[in-house]
């Protein structure tokens, strides 16, 4: 049976007794450094960076007589080629699998050498380059809602009934996505209508979560499982959407204008997504502003412990990620 139908039925009852981010890349993909101005740059967990060279765009289309390249990371030790990390002939870096420890400062030094014609008269030139990479990850979603139902009465069993109904419906609706309703909850008030007397209504309110029990099994053994579970609960938030829609269609058509004493509300319902970030990342629109809406790693001297959105202050913390303060 369909859910809007079923609780259909249970209303007439109840009445007769829901990539990479950064500010520099160019068309061909590559990260140019800007002189006296550390380049800021986001890479997604588990992927890969762009490619960072070690030069200027105005550098770049000019020629280069013996370049020398010295990149040093964020542990600042220079970096040699390595499973994680690639450094070409050409100075270019790109850094495989991004992980937290691996946020920090690259700086790149460029050496080369100016040749007078008439003399041959060489001179070593070096430029320093600095990209400053963070990890980020997507947020997790969810999605807090708001019904109303008018009632007989504001007291009386039948309106807890009805909650606990309308609950059990959403939850099968979207079981089969891993997601789950959380801190349901119910008020009722007297509401004044145009044309009509006080009416009693249930404020019903809500939380769409994409952890249920036995989530993880949906990951599909994916290292990063965001991408899956924000897929699912926006099934899941378009699923019962279209329960609503249905609950409306259904009293404006069916009943011929005579509805149960407890009916859908027509337009009372609302949705806000609600975003919150891993243990070890937080958001931040100042210091973050090309990656406003990212969870990115927190920095050192801050952390994170649960699922806050934003990294606390620790000033005793020296490393990317952190998930607590010792």
């Amino acid at each position: 049976m369909r859910a809007w139908v079923l609780l259909s039925a249970v209303l007439w009852y109840l009445t007769g007794v829901g990539w990479q981010r950064n500010s520099e890349r160019t068309e061909k993909g590559f990260l140019y450094g800007k002189p006296g101005h550390p380049v800021k740059l986001y890479v997604k967990l588990h992927h890969n960076s762009p490619i960072l060279v070690c030069m200027d765009l105005k550098r770049a289309e000019k020629e280069t007589v013996d370049p020398t390249y010295l990149w040093v990371g964020p542990n600042e030790k220079p970096l040699t080629g390595n499973n994680k990390i690639n450094i070409t002939r050409t100075g270019k870096l790109m850094v495989k699998d991004f992980l937290e420890p691996l946020s920090g400062l690259y700086t790149c030094t460029l050496s080369y050498k100016t040749v007078k014609a008439e003399t041959q008269e060489e001179k070593v030139v070096k430029q320093r380059y600095d990209f400053m990479i963070f990890a980020y990850r997507e947020p997790d979603y969810s999605y807090q809602m708001a019904v109303r139902f008018t009632t007989k009465s504001c007291v009386g069993k039948y309106n807890d009934l009805l909650f606990r109904v309308l609950k059990k419906i959403l939850d099968n609706l979207i079981s089969d996505l891993s997601c789950h309703i959380i801190e349901p909850s119910y008020k009722c008030h007297f509401v004044k209508v145009p044309k009509h007397g006080l009416i009693p209504e249930l404020f019903i309110a809500f939380q769409v979560n994409p952890f249920a029990p036995g989530w993880k099994g949906k990951c599909n053994e994916s290292v990063d499982c965001e991408d899956t579970t924000n897929h699912n609960i926006l099934q899941a938030r378009n699923r019962i959407e279209e329960f609503f829609r249905s609950q409306a269609y259904i009293f404006n058509h069916d009943f011929n204008k005579t509805l149960p004493a407890m009916h859908f509300v027509d337009y009372s319902f609302q949705i806000v997504r609600i975003d919150s970030c891993r243990p070890g990342f937080g958001k931040n629109e100042g210091l973050h502003s090309n990656c406003a809406t990212c969870c990115v790693v927190c920095g050192p001297g801050t952390f994170s412990p649960d699922v806050d959105v934003t990294c606390q202050t620790c000033v005793s913390i020296q490393i990317y990620g952190a998930k607590s303060c010792p």
